[in-house]
């Protein structure tokens, strides 16, 4: 998937064609627009490009250097392969905590109130408040609340305060882009703290590193895993614990950063001061400002070695040659290769201005993709037995993108395994050739049907695990075993008998694009308006996606399978998509709606019914599984309707007011393809945008072109109902 990453405004998006006469080159190319442009999605092969093929005929000889976001190595691996391109690697917007604002800002005071005055008597006249002022802000749509001046024991007054209180912290430590990214200029102290703290949430024990969140929660006794989850359930207590947990972890990091900083607030000098901290010439910041907290106590060896690594890490994030590398490039001298991915994951992506590249794709899942996968395929199956009278799932229909594959080193691959209940089986080189199925005693419950719709970039540079998920259904339907606890098996022989084939044959699941085509192109009917009703969506969709891969058939390519696309997708009981790093969230692309089936699945449906629609989020050590509905909120709430984001965006001048506009276009995407949006989305948009005098003007004046959109789409949300 694309980046949500763009230059600054002074940097245009176009093609640049440069005289280099001293390099022997007549003409340079060199692409300063965000990552994924038209060349590399032309018509033609998806590897080996030849003369008839439409990208090798515009590059020509050209050399390409090209800009790409260094979080989306799978697009850049494309840009390569089918535009010949030396990529550099630039780095994300500067991103940091949402926070809380207006109505949420009033509502953290108020449980706040209630926790100094919850025993005086007053507990329940505040609870009312509280209920009130929740439901002012739509947080009734996401937490049960009791009416308002209901009387309530004290015990379900501190669950109702937990729970808004739990959804609050969700909202204001969500990690949001602020502006854009500008070429060549080095983070802030701020910005540089907002991605140490979140480096610092993540256990790393390959490098026996220990996550601090889980450092400053050991110190009080408990696991950060049992804080998460009593958070997550509402209860008072772990919801102000992982609070205090939260502020200790951004006060101990920006004290260390802090040491590193300038009077403009910027990262300087980092190598001299740290190696002073460090060498303990110093007395370390952590300590002093932990000092100050009830996380006194906390593993003195354990913050040394973590802060050692956050140490290099703040090096490389600071170590910028984007420029550098640029100017390398047009010299005709070597640019160093480097991974792509999450710097959260995987900060050997920085330091920027590399040549992107990916994995080897036989690598993946690896044994830690597999083990988180593990938990967020259970954490799903739970939510959706719990939103439908304890039955478990009989299909669900998920997609599968390239760079989260590699971003996660094949996390959504290996949450269709498990669904499937199998495994991946490595040889003696650590490549995944084939998977074993686990027993159902093991398993502990039915194995769930998929339908798994690849995107087109997926496609072209994991055609081998397509290969092995393929194999995987088509053994797991071919196993002996009762059907009500094999679904594929299930449905195979239904859809064997209906199609005349072989279950085997039947049981096909795995779909994408024609070979060379990508999208479903619902994404350009939406933002260019020119669809009339839903079903012209949906059937858009179906002539796109419905070719699929057959590891019977090595080397015929995808081959067109709609009836069996309808037939597989008309027995899902719910769909599904993962989010796996914050830079990108459902809004920020048009990708993700694009590729949702959710109507199309209900009008599929022999009973008519809507799907359930999930979304996991994992871009935080807290995974989460959410409705797709909740995920809209939280997004529109976080971002669209956030003053923080949407002045930052005003900042960045043109290009910003266009991310504005491009996140209503999306929002209605979500509208037309699964109808998970509130209408009070739009109402508080139109608030925010439109009915503000001082707003308006600003938007009109900054990007009249992107503003008018706005008023366009504004106006077609409102006739579509």
């Amino acid at each position: 998937m694309c980046g949500s990453t763009k230059h600054s405004p002074p940097t245009p998006t176009c093609w640049r064609r440069t005289g280099a006469s001293h390099l022997g080159i007549s003409t340079l190319m060199v692409r300063t627009s965000l990552s994924m442009g038209s060349s590399m999605f032309m018509p033609g092969k998806q590897v080996g490009m030849s003369d008839a093929c439409f990208p090798d005929s515009l590059i020509g000889n050209i050399p390409n250097i090209y800009y790409y976001a260094a979080n989306n190595p799978s697009e850049a691996t494309v840009a390569k392969r089918r535009s010949y391109a030396n990529t550099i690697s630039y780095l994300t917007p500067p991103a940091e905590n949402a926070g809380l604002y207006k109505g949420l800002k009033q509502l953290s005071e108020l449980i706040a109130s209630y926790q100094s005055l919850k025993d005086t008597g007053r507990g329940n006249q505040i609870v009312s408040s509280i209920i009130s002022t929740a439901k002012q802000c739509n947080l009734d749509k996401d937490v049960d609340l009791p009416d308002e001046g209901e009387e309530l024991p004290a015990n379900e007054r501190d669950l109702v305060v937990g729970k808004v209180y739990g959804k609050l912290m969700e909202i204001e430590s969500r990690l949001l882009p602020c502006g854009l990214h500008v070429i060549g200029e080095p983070p802030t102290a701020v910005e540089a703290v907002a991605t140490l703290v979140n480096i610092a949430a993540l256990d790393r024990p390959e490098e026996n590193i220990f996550s601090l969140p889980g450092i400053l929660a050991a110190t009080v006794g408990r696991t950060i895993e049992d804080v998460y989850r009593g958070s997550d359930k509402g209860i008072l207590a772990d919801v102000e614990l992982l609070k205090q947990i939260t502020e200790a972890s951004r006060g101990a990091v920006g004290a260390f950063v802090e040491k590193t900083t300038n009077s403009k607030g910027q990262v300087v000098d980092v190598k001299s001061k740290l190696s002073s901290i460090l060498g303990f010439g110093l007395s370390e910041p952590w300590v002093e400002y932990l000092s100050q907290t009830k996380f006194i106590r906390a593993d003195r060896d354990k913050l040394r070695t973590l802060f050692g690594f956050l140490g290099e890490c703040l090096k490389l994030i600071v170590a910028d040659n984007e420029l550098g590398a640029l100017k390398t490039a047009l010299e005709g001298s070597y640019v160093e290769p480097g991974p792509g991915g999450d710097p959260i994951r995987n900060p050997k992506v920085l330091p920027t201005g590399k040549n992107i590249h990916a994995l080897d794709p036989q690598s993946i899942p690896t044994a830690a993709a597999m083990k988180s996968a593990k938990i967020v395929v259970e954490r799903l199956l739970e939510r959706q037995k719990a939103d439908n009278g304890g039955k478990y799932p009989e299909t669900i229909a998920l997609v599968l993108w390239g760079t989260d594959n590699i971003k996660t080193y094949g996390e959504s691959l290996a949450q269709v395994m498990w669904m499937l209940g199998v495994e991946p089986v490595t040889d003696g080189l650590g490549r995944v050739n084939r998977v074993e199925p686990v027993s159902i005693e093991e398993l502990g419950r039915p194995r769930i049907d998929v339908v798994v719709n690849c995107s087109g970039v997926f496609r072209d540079l994991f055609i081998n695990q397509m290969n092995l998920l393929d194999r995987a259904v088509k053994m797991v339907a071919e196993l002996d075993e009762p059907i009500e606890m094999n679904y594929v098996r299930k449905h195979a022989q239904e859809q064997a008998e209906e199609l005349g084939v072989s279950v085997r044959e039947a049981a096909t699941r795995i779909f994408s694009n024609a070979s060379g085509s990508y999208s479903s192109n619902v994404n350009l009917a939406v933002e260019n308006a020119s669809w009339t009703d839903e079903k012209q969506l949906q059937d858009m969709y179906l002539s796109r996606k419905s070719f699929a891969f057959d590891s019977d058939a090595p080397g015929v390519g995808m081959l067109e399978k709609r009836k069996t696309f309808e037939l597989a997708l008309a027995t899902a009981d719910a769909t599904f998509q993962n989010l796996d790093s914050s830079e990108i969230s459902l809004t920020d692309v048009s990708h993700y709606f694009d590729s949702d089936p959710t109507k199309l699945v209900q009008g599929l449906r022999k009973d008519g019914r809507a799907p359930s629609s999930y979304i996991a989020d994992t871009t935080t050590a807290n995974a989460q599984v959410r409705t797709l509905s909740e995920t809209v909120r939280l997004d529109a709430r976080t971002k669209l309707l956030n003053p923080r984001w949407y002045e930052g965006m005003m900042k960045s001048g043109y290009e910003g007011v266009r991310e504005i506009e491009k996140r209503l276009t999306n929002t209605v995407g979500w509208s037309a393809t699964s109808g998970q949006v509130d209408n009070w989305v739009y109402e508080e948009a139109n608030t925010t945008f439109i009915e503000d005098e001082e707003m308006r003007k600003r938007l009109m004046d900054t990007n009249p072109n992107s503003f008018r959109k706005l008023l366009q789409t504004f106006l077609e949300a409102n006739g579509r109902g």
